[in-house]
């Protein structure tokens, strides 16, 4: 006979019950620290996760563009990021119509392609076809430490900036704290690349609108959905996305890339992170379709590509770019798959009666001319005689 203890198993069960609870939040208020350029950090006991990083590049050989645009969610009322650029950087508003027109420009285009042997959902396996083809996508302080030159602050929109430069990454990061530009911690360590590269830093502050009326007494609005592009230009001899400060982040990255270069473009080297690069598209659109501020003549040829990365922690380096070896195209193609008909009746089925009605023709003929031999195999008889 087995005796339970129902109160010792109802108590473990509880607190099972509640460790998992426990973990689930924990989860939730974990704050998303980096977006693909850099770490975003929200204020205290508040999250922002990044969803994804769609930037727009263009290199001409000695000066590059980048215009950035973050999808965010969360509760954060405000949140900083640091992006570093190679040399002094030009900032401007980003063009926000300009991703709608590239995503027309990589979208797959429509083709129809036919099949011979009848799927399901043709006839003869069911009652017929529906004819529905089938689918095979407050402002920055003063007073730097030595160590970090406050070259400009100033505001852009909704943004608020400093642009830096600083010889010694810790005190960079202290700079960053104690004027209100909230960053992870062990910042340093994955800045300490950029600063032996004597590089610039973007650090940007945002704060989202008021909170619309109605929303209630003591309700701060929050950060979310598609924020305003940012364009910056610096002058730079190599073809590079910074993505090092990426290994901050605290959930799986999603980049989207449309780089316009003289040439088709591939990654250098493998930076991590785990994924793989998946391409979108690969050709030379007409440039009024794309509409590029201040035109892309020296840099035509454009190269989309989108990387996810499961595992930022893991990633070794910056995104750096050189020419493929071709300028071959690409471009991705939805099918609609449909039947092979003649006058509407399939051509399997004219393929597989034909014979069988050829073959019928030839009995009939062959009956025929047996028909024949038989009526004449048999004389006539002898002619009547009249009564």
């Amino acid at each position: 006979m087995i005796v339970r203890d129902r109160g010792r198993t109802g108590r473990r069960a509880l607190g099972v019950a509640l460790l998992v609870l426990l973990v689930q939040l924990g989860w939730l208020v974990r704050p998303a620290y980096a977006c693909g350029c850099g770490a975003m950090v929200p204020g205290s006991n508040q999250s922002v996760q990044v969803r994804s990083e769609t930037s727009a590049v263009l290199w001409n050989g000695t000066e590059e563009q980048i215009i950035m645009r973050l999808a965010v969610s969360g509760d954060a009322t405000a949140a900083a990021w640091i992006m570093p650029v190679p040399s002094r950087a030009k900032l401007a508003l980003g063009d926000e119509k300009l991703f709608d027109r590239l995503e027309e420009v990589v979208a797959p285009v429509e083709k129809t392609r036919t099949y011979f042997w009848p799927r399901e959902g043709d006839w003869p396996f069911t009652g017929g076809s529906d004819g529905d083809g089938s689918r095979s996508g407050g402002a920055p302080g003063s007073g730097a430490p030595a160590p970090v030159d406050v070259i400009a602050t100033g505001t852009l929109g909704p943004f608020e900036y400093a642009q830096l430069a600083a010889t010694d990454a810790a005190a960079l990061e202290t700079w960053l704290r104690t004027n209100g530009f909230a960053m992870p911690p062990g910042l340093a360590g994955s800045l300490q690349p950029y600063v032996a590269q004597k590089w610039e830093y973007v650090a940007v502050r945002l704060a989202p609108a008021a909170a619309p009326a109605g929303a209630g007494a003591g309700k701060t609005a929050t950060l979310g959905g598609e924020l305003q592009p940012l364009h910056l230009t610096f002058a730079s001899d190599r073809l590079v996305y910074p993505m090092r400060l990426s290994q901050r982040a605290a959930t799986p990255q999603l980049l989207n890339l449309y780089v316009f270069a003289p040439h088709r473009v591939e990654a250098a080297a493998d930076i991590g992170g785990g994924g793989a690069t998946e391409l979108l598209y690969a050709g030379t659109p007409e440039p009024e379709r794309v509409d590029w501020p201040g035109g892309n003549a020296a840099a035509s040829y454009l190269t989309a590509m989108t990387r996810r990365l499961p595992a930022p922690a893991t990633i070794t380096g910056d995104f750096e770019f050189r020419a493929a070896a071709s300028d071959k195209e690409f471009q991705r193609v939805d099918y609609t798959d449909e039947l092979l008909t003649v006058g509407g009746v399939p051509v399997w089925l004219l393929v597989v009666l034909g014979p069988v009605a050829a073959a019928g023709a030839l009995l009939v003929a062959a009956a025929r001319r047996r028909h024949v031999r038989r009526i004449r195999a048999f004389p006539p008889g002898p002619p009547l005689r009249p009564l």
